[in-house]
C-alpha cells in the first residue's frame, strides 16, 4: 500500500484573477463604479462655477483660472504617477489617492476666498492624478483581452460619474449653497473603500502572474519604429487635443451659454448639462468593442470628425434643438477616448500606466487650457462668439487618416 503525498500549497484568493482569455468581470465592474464615484466628484467642481461665480463675484476669466488649476493639477501628475507605477506597481494606491479628493472637497465646502478655491480643487485634481493611470491598468489587467471592452466600460462609469455632477448640484447644492458640498465628502470615501478591495486584487494579481524578462523588454509595438510610433502618439495627442478643447467649453461654460442665450435659470441649465453628459456617458461603451471587431483607427475617425457638423449647427439652434444636438455630439464624440488609449497602449505595450497618465493627464490639461482660453475670449467678447469658434475644432479629426491599421501592421511582421 502506498501513501500519496501532496507538497503545501499555497492559500488561494478569494476572488479570481484574470487569466490570458478571462474577463473578471467582478473586478471590472467594481473599478467601474469606483471611476464613477471619482469622476462623480470631479464633474461637482466645474457644476458649482455658476454658484462660485455669483457667491464670489467672479469674472470669466477668474473661472477660466479656476478650471485651469483644477486641470492641471490633474494633468502634470498623470504622466509622473503612470511612469512611476510601470516601474514600481503600488496596488493601494487607488485608495490613498482618493484622500486628497475628501481633503479637497471639505475645503471647497468651507472655503471663504478665491486663494483657497484654487488650492480646494488643487486637491481634487491630485486625487484624479492618482487615480487614473493606476486604474486604467486594472482595467487591462482584468480584460483578459478584450482591452477595448474593459476600457469602454471602465470610461462609462468615468462618463456617467462626468454626468451626476451636474445633477447633483442641481438638485442639492445651489439650493442648499457652497456648505452643502461637506455632504458630498461621503463620495471619496465610499470610493476609498471600494479601491482598497481592487488594491487586494491587484497585489494578489502581479503575485500570481510574474513578469518575464521578455515581456519587460518589449516597450513599443514589434512592427512600428520608434519614429513612427512617436509620429503616430502626437497624432493620438492632437485629437485628444481637438477633443478636450471642444469638451472643456461644454462643462464650463455651456450653463453659462444657456443662460446668456436662452434666459434658462441655473437649475434649469444644469439638467441640459447633465442631458449631454449623459449623451457623453452612454455613448463612450460604444468605442472600445467596435474597435476590438473593426480596428480603432476607424472608431476614433468616425468620432471626432463626425460629430463636426453637430458642432457647427449648434450655436444657431434653438433652444428645442440645441437640446437635439447636444445628445448627438454627446454620443458621436466621447465614443473617442477610450480607442485612442487602447490604440495608445497598443503603440507602446511596456508602459501601459505612463501611456494612460499620458493621455487622461494630457485630456485633463487641454480641458484647462481650453477653458482659460475661452473664458478670456468670452470677457473680450462674448460667450456665444466662443461657440461659433470651437465648433470647428472637430475638423482636426482628419489628422486621423495618417494613423495604421496596428492589426494589417502586426499581421504582416
Amino acid at each position: 500500500m502506498t501513501t500519496e503525498v501532496t507538497a503545501p500549497t499555497a492559500a488561494k484568493p478569494s476572488f479570481a484573477l484574470a487569466g490570458t482569455n478571462t474577463t473578471v468581470l467582478s473586478i471590472l465592474i467594481t473599478i467601474t463604479v469606483g471611476h464613477l464615484l471619482v469622476d462623480t466628484m470631479n464633474s461637482i467642481v466645474p457644476a458649482i462655477y455658476p454658484m462660485l461665480k455669483t457667491s464670489f463675484a467672479l469674472s470669466f476669466s477668474e473661472i477660466g483660472i479656476i478650471a485651469l488649476v483644477y486641470q492641471t493639477s490633474s494633468s502634470l501628475l498623470q504622466p509622473v504617477v503612470g511612469f512611476f507605477t510601470d516601474r514600481r506597481p503600488q496596488p493601494y494606491s487607488l485608495g490613498l489617492g482618493m484622500g486628497f479628493s475628501l481633503m479637497g472637497v471639505i475645503c471647497l465646502a468651507l472655503t471663504p476666498q478665491f486663494a483657497y478655491l484654487l488650492l480646494a480643487v488643487t486637491f481634487v485634481g491630485v486625487g484624479s492624478a492618482v487615480f487614473h493611470p493606476e486604474s486604467s491598468r486594472v482595467a487591462r489587467m482584468a480584460s483578459g483581452g478584450r482591452h477595448g471592452f474593459a476600457q469602454s466600460l471602465f470610461q462609462v462609469g468615468g462618463n456617467f460619474g462626468g454626468a451626476m455632477g451636474p445633477l447633483l448640484a442641481a438638485l442639492v447644492i445651489i439650493p442648499h449653497g457652497q456648505h452643502s458640498l461637506v455632504w458630498f465628502a461621503m463620495i471619496p470615501l465610499a470610493a476609498m473603500l471600494l479601491l482598497a478591495y481592487v488594491g487586494r486584487w491587484y497585489k494578489a494579481h502581479r503575485a500570481a502572474t510574474p513578469r518575464t524578462a521578455s515581456s519587460a523588454k518589449r516597450t513599443l509595438h514589434p512592427a512600428l519604429s520608434t519614429r513612427a510610433v512617436v509620429f503616430y502618439i502626437a497624432i493620438l495627442l492632437t485629437l485628444i487635443f481637438s477633443k478636450y478643447f471642444y469638451m472643456s467649453s461644454m462643462t464650463t461654460y455651456f450653463t453659462f451659454y444657456l443662460m446668456e442665450k436662452f434666459g434658462v435659470s441655473v437649475q434649469a441649465a444644469q439638467i441640459y448639462l447633465f442631458v449631454f453628459l449623459f449623451a457623453s456617458a452612454s455613448g463612450t461603451f460604444i468605442g472600445g468593442p467596435v474597435g476590438d471587431r473593426f480596428g480603432r483607427k476607424y472608431v476614433i475617425w468616425g468620432s471626432i470628425l463626425g460629430v463636426l457638423p453637430f458642432t457647427i449647427a449648434l450655436p444657431y439652434a434653438n433652444l428645442f434643438w440645441t437640446t437635439i444636438l447636444i445628445v448627438f455630439i454627446g454620443l458621436i464624440l466621447s465614443s473617442a477616448l477610450s480607442a485612442i488609449i487602447v490604440f495608445a497602449q497598443e503603440l507602446v505595450p511596456g508602459n501601459i500606466g505612463m501611456v494612460a497618465g499620458l493621455f487622461f493627464g494630457f485630456a485633463f490639461g487641454m480641458a484647462g487650457i481650453g477653458a482659460a482660453i475661452m473664458g478670456k475670449l468670452a470677457d473680450l467678447t462674448s460667450i456665444e462668439y466662443v461657440y461659433h469658434i470651437y465648433s470647428f475644432l472637430p475638423a482636426i479629426g482628419l489628422l486621423a487618416v495618417f494613423l495604421p491599421d496596428l492589426k494589417k501592421a502586426k499581421a504582416g511582421s
